[in-house]
């Protein structure tokens, strides 16, 4: 019974939701109910919206310090006088926003 409920929290689709109701356990089947009775309410999918847009966020803000990060090395490898080519496979620039630093 404790691997049917850990195997409900970890499902991540519905085909998998469908496959722990294929397998007739009354309580996992009332267990599946009530998740599709409160995913369907307009609060759940508002929250799920707000997280889903702070994930966004913070892949962006992540990406955005990444590429600051590699801009910064790419200056410190030209004030040491490294080759375009060397500090595009340093830092994964192109050549262009290199010469442009």
């Amino acid at each position: 019974m404790l691997l049917l409920w850990l195997s409900l929290f970890k499902a991540e689709t519905e085909e998998e939701l469908k496959q722990i109701e294929s397998m007739e356990v009354p309580i996992m089947n009332q267990a599946i109910d009530a998740y599709h009775h409160i995913t369907v309410t307009p609060e759940f999918k508002e929250a799920e919206r707000l997280r889903e847009m702070a994930r966004h966020n913070e892949a962006s803000a992540l990406w955005s310090a990444e590429q600051k990060a590699k801009k910064e090395v790419a200056r410190n490898a030209l004030q040491m006088n490294l080759s375009v080519d060397s500090i595009v496979k340093l830092t994964g620039l192109n050549p262009d926003e290199i010469n442009n630093l």
